[in-house]
C-alpha cells in the first residue's frame, strides 16, 4: 500500500533512538522529509546523520531541544516552515515511564510527570497547528496502554497518560475537520529502557531472547514477546497517513494482545 508520503512533511519528537527514530526512518522511506527532536544533541547528531546518509540531508532536519522549553518548539516549527513550508504530520514521542507506587511518589514527581506527558503533546501542537491546518494534516501521539490499564508499580505515569488520552480524544472533536488526531498505546516495546534492565538482570548468564521472553511470560502477552520499534512505527505512520483520512479521535492498541479492555 501506498501510504501517501511523497513530497509531504513530517515532524517526530523524540526522534533520536527507539520508536521514533523508527518512525522517522519509515517516514523517510515512504517519500516524506522529516524534522527530529530530542534533548540529547549528540545522540541527535548521530541519528540526524543516519538517516540523512540513507536518505538524503536535504530531506532531513535535526534539532536538539526540549519538548517542555515553548520557545525552542515554536523556534523548531519556525525552521520547519522556513526550509519546507509546510507540515503534513506531527509525531508527539517523547516521555519514559516512571516507576512509582503512590506511597512513594512525592508531589514534585507527580507535577513532573503530569508536565512531561501534557505539555510535550501540548506546545508541538500549538507551534504546528497553522501549518497542520493549512495542510490539513494529521497528530499522532504516542502513548502507553497503561492510559486504560493503569499499573500499581506505575500509578503516577498511568494517571498522566490517561490525561494524554483524553486530551487526544478533545483535540480530535476541536480541530476537525482541518486536522486529525489519533493515538497509539504502547505495551511492551523493546527500547532503551527495557535494555538497561537487561543489563542490570539477577543473571548475568541469561541471554536477551530468553530474558525477553521470560519478561513476556511473566507479563501475560498473548504474542509471547516484547514489540519491535518498528513495529509502532508502521501503526503510527498509517494513523498519520492519507491512507487514514477517515480516522479520528482513535487509538490502535500496539501490545502483543496484553490489552484487556473493550
Amino acid at each position: 500500500m501506498d501510504l501517501g508520503y511523497r513530497d509531504r512533511v513530517a515532524v517526530v519528537t523524540g526522534g533520536s533512538s527507539g520508536i521514533g527514530l523508527a518512525t522517522a526512518e519509515l517516514l523517510l522511506a515512504e517519500g516524506a522529509r522529516v524534522a527530529i527532536c530530542a534533548r540529547g544533541a549528540e545522540r541527535l547528531e548521530a541519528a540526524a546523520v543516519r538517516l540523512a546518509a540513507a536518505h538524503g540531508a536535504d530531506r532531513v532536519l535535526a534539532r536538539a531541544l526540549s519538548v517542555l522549553d515553548a520557545a525552542a518548539v515554536r523556534g523548531l516549527a519556525a525552521a520547519v516552515g522556513e526550509r519546507w513550508g509546510r507540515c503534513d504530520l506531527l509525531v508527539n514521542n517523547a516521555g519514559q515511564g516512571r516507576q512509582s507506587t503512590f506511597a512513594d511518589t512525592a508531589d514534585d514527581d507527580w507535577r513532573a510527570e503530569f508536565e512531561l506527558k501534557l505539555f510535550s503533546q501540548i506546545h508541538p501542537v500549538r507551534a504546528f497547528l497553522p501549518m497542520l491546518r493549512s495542510a490539513r494534516g494529521a497528530i499522532v501521539a504516542v502513548n502507553a496502554l497503561l492510559a486504560y490499564q493503569p499499573e500499581p508499580h506505575m500509578v503516577c505515569t498511568s494517571a498522566a497518560r490517561a490525561a494524554v488520552q483524553n486530551l487526544v480524544k478533545s483535540l480530535s472533536r476541536e480541530l476537525a475537520p482541518e486536522v486529525r488526531v489519533n493515538s497509539v498505546l504502547l505495551g511492551l516495546v523493546d527500547s532503551g529502557q527495557w535494555q538497561r534492565r537487561f543489563a542490570a538482570r539477577e543473571d548475568p548468564a541469561q541471554d536477551r531472547d530468553s530474558w525477553y521472553a521470560a519478561l513476556a511470560a511473566r507479563k501475560g502477552i498473548p504474542l509471547g514477546r516484547l514489540g519491535e520499534p518498528i513495529e509502532a512505527a508502521r501503526a503510527i505512520a498509517f494513523l498519520g497517513s492519507p491512507a487514514a483520512s477517515y480516522v479520528t479521535g482513535a487509538q490502535i492498541d500496539v501490545s502483543g494482545g496484553l490489552n484487556r479492555h473493550m
